[in-house]
């Protein structure tokens, strides 16, 4: 490289990685959408867009006919001679190797919409205008083929970058004066065009991604005339880490002072993609987490430099800034002198130099300074004790969210260059174990920021290991961990399967209204009857689990419980998430985790054979009344059953990863719970308890569903609806939704219809039914967890 008469030289690569441009990323995925736009434009709305033109184009169109031709013809001209007048500035400024890309950009655009169900359609523009063309002048024709709008906007979307600023801001005004020049003429705009126009400025985004932009030549020349402004004489450019998700960075040999210095050249590509990174930070992580935002590229680069000489009036800067300045073509320099000191990594037995990298970080502290991304890399130790860079991610008046997010970081950074142990107990020492433990609820995966994730090899197992050692030597039992963002992915599952219960409830939502009605002439004591028996299934519930779990546990808590894992059950798919909120109940009891699972586990076996117990009895008691044919399904769908269920046994034997999470993780559980039922079999009074209790749940279910059926004039026996409260139930188990909501509903109405039960009785009993067990103890249950929550008991 040659520079103001000296030849600089430079060693090592300046490209930066394809994948990394994410300008010209956003480029493609703006032009895409703005295919969408007009395509759904011109399908759907199209009739009121051709209003709107009209009326627009009687206010603007102020010309007479021979005016409107004059100023269509020297519109006509200019367009026709720009995509020449890119051709020229292209060749004077020698951009040989953007010819390629500018033949494609055109020949691809009109190519592109010539594609016809026929096949290829060339263009008709002809010089004698025919007489079928009679109303069109050669120029038209041009203006009126959406090939050709294609065609100039591909062209220009790729020569953009190129051009000087000036030319291209007129070009593209010139070819964008498209649509208005059509209403000024008193017509509207084609829609034709308006796709060839968005078609056009796509191809060229995409050509622009392949190829690359101006932003990719690095201007070293400006850069080296910077340092020499400043007194710093470059002799030779090393590139010590090509662009890419970060800066440029180059080692610079200055002659004068004979020594060198770091060099750090931000592109386009840091602009955008920062600003991308710091939307999304602001739309995930709570306020308190992020930093405000920069406006530019110019200053992020000067508050890190900012930064730096405030660490360095503190004596933990690990190098001090030389110069910040603006490049052309967007770029911006950093230069800043080579970190003092050697790597925290060099030597790991050092004790010494952990200590003092606590010591400097309670003057960051004591000074209410965040680093925000202590990566190993970014901590050196010299002879004045610890010192830090980077300074990327740092921030003056730091929140006690960002103060915290520090001793993370530096737990995890130091966990993984001199072990857990040595780590927390030197954390510990200095800063206290109260301090070191409320910030180890930030040691999970969002917490940590990516310059971690990425520097730290199997980062998550030394997460890991440093929540652990701090647990160990704080002597907690657990590490509750923080919430940094604002949705977390329950949250997000909850939303997910509230917009699918939406969904599938929305005929029954649909019917709310009647439902209302309805209820004015319900027998309301039938309604607090139902109410009242719905009880027992949280009585008798707690009353197996607590036979299963042998006393261990109070019964009144565990009835309080069963009210929560309505909640927990209904917001989850086949109510996994009741099963989890109980096994964590027994656990909080004091049950052991295998002990309180086999629990769960048996009480869940025990009520599916007293379900299909109750179902044999009640289905005998009502003999020939009952027609059980409209419940047993086909034979093809027993058939399908049948060999779905074989196809995966045959799975889970015969792949090996799945044959050995049967044996380790499965098997164990079922033999416990075979051993569990054996000896329950033996105490015949836990037994009964078991069994009444899970008796309870279903014939308290019937009951309130028999209820909610007198509510409104009745019209069948208890043991129809104890038959259509199991077997519809069961069948509506299956249901992906939460807590079967849908599905419930429309099994139980099919079925009290198939025993005869008019639909005017058998849909608002139902809603009334699922109200008394579904929705009312949702809302209670979840005012139940939250207190049970705040009272450790789950």
């Amino acid at each position: 490289m040659r520079v103001d008469g000296r030849e600089i030289p430079v060693t090592g690569s300046l490209l930066q990685p394809l994948t990394r441009r994410t300008s010209d990323i956003l480029r493609v995925v703006f032009a895409i959408a703005g295919v969408a736009v007009v395509i759904a434009g011109s399908l759907i709305t199209r009739p009121e867009w051709l209003a709107l033109e009209r009326s627009v184009s009687n206010i603007v169109g102020f010309l007479n006919p021979d005016q409107s031709n004059l100023v269509y013809l020297l519109y006509g001209i200019a367009i026709l001679i720009l995509p020449f007048a890119i051709l020229v500035e292209l060749v004077w400024g020698g951009q040989w190797k953007l010819l390629t890309g500018y033949a494609t950009a055109g020949l691809v655009a009109g190519l592109l919409l010539s594609i016809t169900p026929n096949g290829f359609s060339a263009p008709q523009w002809h010089l004698q205008v025919p007489e079928n063309l009679a109303d069109k002048t050669f120029l038209q024709q041009f203006l009126d083929d959406p090939r050709w709008i294609a065609m100039l906007a591909a062209v220009l979307t790729v020569s953009s970058p190129w051009l000087p600023v000036r030319p291209r801001r007129w070009l593209w005004a010139l070819i964008l004066a498209f649509a208005p020049m059509h209403l000024v003429v008193s017509t509207v705009v084609p829609a034709r065009a308006m796709f060839g126009l968005a078609v056009g400025w796509l191809v060229g985004a995409v050509i622009v991604l392949l190829v690359g932009t101006p932003a990719l030549e690095v201007p070293l020349e400006a850069a080296v005339r910077q340092l020499a402004q400043r007194g710093y004489t470059v002799n030779r450019l090393t590139v010590v880490r090509p662009a890419g998700p970060g800066a440029l960075m180059l080692s610079a040999t200055i002659e004068e002072r004979e020594r060198a210095l770091v060099v750090e050249l931000y592109g386009k590509n840091q602009r955008t993609l920062s600003a991308v990174r710091q939307l999304w930070r602001r739309l995930t992580f709570r306020s308190s987490e992020t930093a405000p935002l920069h406006g530019s590229m110019h200053r992020a680069v000067e508050h890190r430099a900012l930064m730096a000489i405030a660490l360095d009036e503190l004596g933990v800067a690990a190098h001090r800034p030389v110069t910040v300045a603006a490049l052309t073509r967007g770029w911006m320099l950093y230069a800043h002198t080579l970190p003092a000191g050697r790597s925290i990594e060099q030597d790991p037995s050092d004790t010494a130099a952990l200590d003092a990298v606590w010591r400097a970080l309670t003057v960051l502290r004591e000074r209410g300074i965040a680093h925000g991304e202590l990566r190993p890399a970014e901590i050196r130790v010299g002879e004045q004790g610890a010192v830090f860079g980077g300074f990327t991610a740092a921030e003056l008046c730091a929140s006690d969210a960002q103060l915290q997010s520090d001793i993370a970081q530096l737990l995890v950074s130091m966990t993984a260059v001199f072990g857990p142990e040595a780590a927390v107990r030197a954390a510990i020492e200095v800063l206290g174990e109260q301090t070191v433990l409320t910030a180890s609820r930030r040691l999970t995966k969002f917490a940590m920021p990516r310059g971690i994730r990425a520097s730290i090899p199997e980062w998550k197992s030394v997460v890991t290991a440093a929540r652990e050692e701090v647990r160990t030597q704080t002597g907690q039992d657990r590490i509750e961990a923080e919430q940094i963002t604002r949705f977390n992915r329950k949250s997000l599952l909850q939303l997910v399967l509230l917009i699918g219960l939406v969904y599938v409830a929305y005929p029954f939502i649909s019917a709310v209204p009647t439902f209302f009605t309805q209820l004015r002439e319900a027998n309301w004591w039938w309604a607090l009857a139902g109410l009242a028996l719905s009880s027992l299934t949280y009585l008798g519930t707690a009353a197996a689990l607590w036979a299963c779990a042998s006393g261990v546990v109070k019964y009144w808590p565990l009835v309080l419980m069963q009210i929560a894992n309505t909640f927990a059950a209904t917001t989850t798919p086949a109510r996994v998430g009741g099963l989890a909120l109980s096994v964590r109940f027994l656990q909080k009891g004091g049950v052991g985790a295998v002990r309180a699972t086999a629990a769960v586990a048996l009480q869940q076996a025990v009520q599916v054979s007293t379900h299909i117990g109750l179902l044999v009895l009640f289905s005998v008691a009502a003999g020939t009344s009952a027609n059980l044919s409209h419940f047993v399904p086909s034979p093809t769908v027993l058939y399908l059953i049948g060999g779905v269920g074989v196809g995966i046994i045959g799975t889970f034997t015969f792949v090996p990863k799945l044959r050995r999470w049967l044996n380790t993780s499965v098997l164990p559980q079922l033999q416990e719970v075979v051993g569990e039922l054996a000896r329950l079999a033996r105490d015949p009074k836990r037994c009964a308890v078991i069994v009444l209790g899970c008796a309870a749940l279903t014939l308290g279910q019937a009951l309130a569903l028999w209820a909610s059926v007198q509510a409104f004039g009745g019209g069948t026996t208890f043991v129809t609806v104890t038959i259509v409260t199991m077997i519809g139930g069961t069948l509506a188990s299956a249901a992906p939704t939460p807590g079967g909501v849908g599905a419930v509903e429309a099994a139980l109405i099919g079925g009290l219809a198939a025993f005869g039960l008019p639909a005017e009785v058998a849909v608002p009993s139902v809603l009334l039914y699922r109200v008394l067990t579904c929705w009312i103890p949702v809302f209670c249950g979840w005012q139940v967890m939250r207190w049970m929550t705040d009272k450790n008991m789950i």
